[in-house]
């Protein structure tokens, strides 16, 4: 059987304390038809839809609105996409009910009978996603809704989940006895030191525990029988899930970095945050893949599983991993590789399912602090219309049978390479090599060269940082020559002239920072190479109260900025599919000689410290800029982008911002116009930059915070390594 591009965009409508969270919402797939036909234009097939019960009907069962179904349930069918309709995605239900109702079952049912008589035609059902994963959540470890922490409430919110999708789906085949049964849960493995081996036990008995009892397999013989019991399970219910069970129609395994855990009674090694007990140990909970010597079981692990313990078809349907979209590409790609290779092996593997199509917000919190934290998925909805992605790139030569053809794909994920490891490890590690294309990036010596080599390194990219000695930018032949030795995928210029006020009066800033970005493009474009190079904020005239956006018009006040205009003009004229990013003032932890370390330095001292009140900024966190513009790079865009992180300041406030932060004396700060400083180049009065084709960058604020805690985490490492 051909393995099928299924997709789904991330739809959690959750409950922390009386506040609803809604995914759709936040994404905006809620309020986006078009995006049907973007899913469509990729070869989806099958696409998890969400007709979640608190959207439909959130006030009374019987008060429903189907309108927003009505409209996507008809374009799916003109799209030719198959709708799996999930009803409830870890989710308590509308303020009327919640996990541990007695009623709760028979109003989900009564709710999914609503559904199956407004739309007959649909066969295939998920009613509740991850039940065993949600009750774990809400019911033992308080995260969501209703915040409980006990066996007992663990027990009764799986069961009434369980009783809800027995009772629903025989709502639904009473209208259409073909639908399907398409169930979905969290199959991680725990694995533990020797000590808890009893506990790791436990737990990978307790993650099949939602399909044994919907196969009908929690009979008096179940290894967590007498649990279920002691807990609060009544003999007559388990044993009536045996006599009428609802056995799935394929088995659907979400399956996540985190899912896999370990187990450590060796609490010194780990926070006191991950630690805790069953009552009889003492132990640390953690990711495996940051402890154990060993890979992680992986997809291949999972899928075989599922098929070993029921016979039944078996689906990947979810694939997502918050970070880096080379790390996402692999993610993905080895989730289809992981698939057909089990196939290949007689298991019956039907789909692998692109999950947060759109986009997840907030998950790095599991949906319970409102930071606005976004990860993108197949489509980065972080502008006025969605941006495809690599990710869907790839999406769609899986889905056309294809070869994929992204460089990075050649190299392990991070969870396969020593990067993962924070903890002692447990066991031997098995070290893979990174392989793939290298990236080659110029400017050595400077800040964001540095910085570079440092995400490509963490981020598993091979690359190669040239200094001017072994690369001169604005020599043709050495130029040529580097690109024919290196045969890189793609070129990140950093290199160039960076002193404002002398370039005023030095020729060579030309030649540096025009002249030579052009060669460079030149030499690309014939070359089929990406090329990513650097522009400023210093090509605007300040004459805007508002930020500047992309295509607002260049017009700089000094040579710099007339230096860095040329270069954009001309490198985009020889190579239309270069990338030009526009930045400004960045700072970061790994350079000492930017404007906030050296104020910080100075006003540790005691010293003041002097900075114009009359030129406002937009601030720029180099890690911040620097992951952003390698996933930009990765996507193929091009064309001139604004990344800066989102606040428009005067430098004076800058160091304000940045001194609070670091509880100094904001007294210190001193605000003076530029013209008493000595500058000597013409600066912008407002240049702070914002954007109308992505807002990619977090707050200053954000970005501040973070430079604090990283540098204040350097200088205890160095205190640390002084004392010992």
């Amino acid at each position: 059987m051909t393995l099928e591009l299924w997709a789904g965009a991330e739809c959690t409508v959750n409950r922390v304390g009386d506040r609803f969270r809604d995914q759709l919402e936040h994404s905006g797939f809620s309020s986006r038809l078009e995006d049907l036909d973007r899913l469509a234009s990729l070869g989806v097939r099958r696409l998890r839809f969400p007709l979640l019960w608190e959207r439909t009907a959130p006030q009374s069962p019987d008060q429903q609105d189907w309108r927003w179904a009505d409209t996507r349930i008809g374009r799916l069918h003109e799209l030719g996409i198959v709708p799996i309709v999930g009803l409830l995605h870890h989710g308590s239900g509308p303020p009327y009910t919640n996990l541990l109702d007695a009623k709760f079952p028979g109003l989900f049912a009564r709710y999914a009978l609503s559904v199956a008589e407004r739309f007959p035609d649909v066969e295939a059902y998920t009613p509740v996603n991850e039940p065993l994963t949600t009750a774990r959540f809400s019911g033992l470890y308080g995260i969501w809704y209703p915040h409980c922490r006990d066996d007992m409430s663990f027990v009764q919110a799986l069961l009434n989940q369980v009783k809800a999708t027995v009772l629903a789906m025989r709502a639904i085949r009473s209208v259409n006895p073909r639908a399907q049964l398409v169930q979905t849960d969290d199959l991680g493995h725990t694995d533990s030191c020797a000590l808890l081996q009893y506990q790791a036990d436990f737990d990978n008995a307790r993650r099949w525990l939602a399909f044994d009892l919907l196969a009908g397999h929690v009979d008096r013989r179940h290894r967590l029988w007498r649990y279920l019991r002691k807990f609060g399970a009544s003999e007559g219910e388990l044993l009536t899930l045996v006599d009428e069970p609802c056995v799935p129609d394929i088995v659907g395994i979400n399956y996540y970095v985190t899912s896999e855990r370990f187990l450590d009674n060796r609490l010194s090694l780990y926070p006191p945050l991950l630690c805790g007990g069953n009552g009889r140990h003492r132990y640390a909970d953690v990711e495996a893949v940051r402890v154990c010597g060993r890979e992680i079981g992986g997809f291949a692990a999972r899928l075989r599983e599922a098929w070993e313990r029921y016979r039944l078809p078996v689906a990947i349907t979810e694939a997502h991993l918050g970070s880096t979209r080379d790390e996402q590409l692999r993610w993905l790609h080895q989730a289809w590789m992981a698939a057909q290779a089990v196939s290949a092996e007689g298991v019956d593997v039907r789909a692998v399912t692109a999950w947060a199509a759109f986009g997840t917000v907030d998950w790095n919190t599991l949906v319970t602090r409102e930071s606005g934290c976004y990860e993108a998925g197949l489509w980065d909805v972080r502008a006025a219309t969605p941006r495809p992605t690599a990710v869907a790139t790839l999406a769609l030569q899986l889905a056309q049978g294809r070869e994929p053809d992204h460089p990075v794909l050649g190299g392990p994920g991070w969870w396969q390479r020593d990067v993962r490891l924070v903890y002692p490890p447990h066991g031997q590690v098995q070290a893979r090599p990174i392989a793939g294309r290298v990236l080659l990036i110029s400017g050595a010596t400077g800040t964001l060269g540095q910085a570079f080599a440092r995400m490509c390194t963490l981020r598993g990219l091979p690359h190669r940082l040239l200094s001017r000695g072994e690369l001169d930018i604005a020599d043709a032949r050495g130029v040529e020559s580097a690109l024919e030795r290196w045969e890189p995928w793609a070129f990140v210029n950093t290199a160039g002239y960076v002193r404002v006020d002398d370039a005023e009066h030095a020729p060579e800033q030309w030649r540096e920072n025009a002249l030579g970005p052009a060669l460079l493009a030149q030499a690309c474009a014939q070359r089929g190479i990406g090329l990513l190079t650097f522009s400023s904020d210093l090509v605007f005239d300040g004459n805007k109260s508002l930020p500047y956006l992309e295509s607002d018009a260049p017009r700089p006040l000094n040579a710099y900025g007339r230096g860095k205009h040329e270069a954009e003009r001309r490198v985009l004229e020889l190579d239309p599919a270069a990338l030009v990013i526009r930045t400004s003032a960045f700072f970061g932890p790994w350079d000492r000689f930017n404007f906030v370390t050296l104020a910080l330095e100075a006003i540790s001292r005691g010293e003041r410290w002097r900075a114009p009140h009359d030129q406002f900024i937009s601030p720029t966190y180099v890690p911040d800029l620097v992951q952003s513009s390698l996933d930009l790079l990765v996507d193929g865009e091009s064309g001139v982008w604004h990344l800066a992180n989102r606040g428009a300041v005067s430098w004076a406030q800058f160091a304000q911002l940045a001194v609070e932060a670091a509880q100094l004396d904001v007294a210190l700060v001193e605000g003076l116009p530029g013209a008493a400083l000595g500058q000597v180049a013409r600066r912008p009065r407002y240049s702070a930059l914002g954007s109308e084709r992505g807002v990619l960058m977090p707050s200053l604020h954000d970005g501040i915070g973070r430079y604090v805690g990283a540098t204040r985490e350097h200088r205890d490492a160095v205190a640390l390594t002084a004392v010992n």
